[in-house]
């Protein structure tokens, strides 16, 4: 039996994460707060908002400032405000659902990020964020401490 979090790019989570990066990048591009993002698109689309897409953009959010600092800290020479707003975006997701989101395997939430990476971002993208969360998913006894 597969795994509620199988890396199949269609499981009902990976389209969760996909729709939480899409809620969090126009939100970020368009300048308003992730409730307003999720309210515009209720209103104006036809899209279902599950509820994982929501606990990730909360979760996100409500971490932001913790997840940068351990990003800009780990990243090796690259600001966030460097890296391109997707991988800037994936890495939040993946780095929240590594370290805060106790259902989701380690190894799914770095694979995930690197997957959404390969078909939204540049080419070097995927290997970028492997590294990065490779290097929080070996830390994190001590983020966590």
């Amino acid at each position: 039996m597969a795994s509620p979090d199988s890396t199949r790019p269609n499981s009902a989570r990976s389209k969760a994460r996909r729709r939480a990066l899409d809620i969090l990048f126009e939100a970020e591009q368009r300048s308003v707060s992730v409730t307003e993002a999720i309210r515009q698109r209720r209103e104006r689309t036809d899209q279902i908002i599950n509820l994982y897409t929501v606990d990730i953009v909360e979760g996100v959010c409500a971490l932001q400032g913790t997840i940068d600092e351990f990003l800009e800290t780990y990243s090796q020479g690259w600001s966030l405000e460097r890296m391109p707003a997707v991988d800037r975006i994936l890495l939040r997701i993946g780095t929240w659902e590594l370290l805060y989101n106790d259902d989701v395997p380690d190894g799914v939430a770095v694979s995930e990020a690197v997957e959404l990476a390969k078909f939204l971002s540049t080419d070097e993208s995927p290997q970028f964020i492997n590294g990065l969360l490779g290097r929080l998913q070996q830390l994190k006894p001590t983020l966590l401490a």
